[in-house]
Formats: structure tokens, C-alpha cells, sequence
């Protein structure tokens, strides 16, 4: 997402010539977007991204099950489980 971020900034100072970046190549102003492409690539490839993904759906559940124990007046589930 900061690829994308940088990428588009600097395309939109390369588009209102703003100095030092209207003076770079189109190289390198989009060189963040190809960036983010192999980012995202490399990602799924080797589950980046479904971990990160698992992780909040655990957290959500883990909150989930506290706030009912909390309404029943039971402690909070250990933090290893």
C-alpha cells in the first residue's frame, strides 16, 4: 500500500512539474508501482499475506470469545491458546 502511496505521489509531481521529480525519468517515477506489483506477488506466493489475513481472523474470534466470557463474569482465555 506505501508503493502505491509513492507511486502516486510521484506521479502527480511529475504531472505538475514539480521540481526535483519533474526532472527524473519515467523510470523512475513509476518504478514504485512495479514495485508493489512484485510486493504482491511475492506475497501470495509464499503466504504472506493469508497469515496476515489468519491473524486477524484469530484476533477477532479471541475478542469475540472474551467479550462473551467477560459477560459472564468469566475471566479472559489465556493468551497461549
Amino acid at each position: 500500500m506505501y508503493l502505491l502511496l509513492l507511486g502516486l505521489a510521484l506521479l502527480l509531481l511529475k504531472y505538475l512539474a514539480i521540481d526535483p521529480v519533474a526532472a527524473w525519468s519515467w523510470w523512475g517515477v513509476l518504478s514504485p508501482f512495479a514495485l508493489a506489483v512484485l510486493w504482491w506477488g511475492w506475497a501470495d506466493r509464499f503466504g504472506y499475506t493469508k497469515r496476515q489475513e489468519s491473524r486477524k481472523m484469530d484476533e477477532r474470534r479471541r475478542r469475540r470469545l472474551d467479550e462473551g466470557r467477560r459477560r459472564l463474569g468469566l475471566p479472559p482465555l489465556d493468551k497461549r491458546q
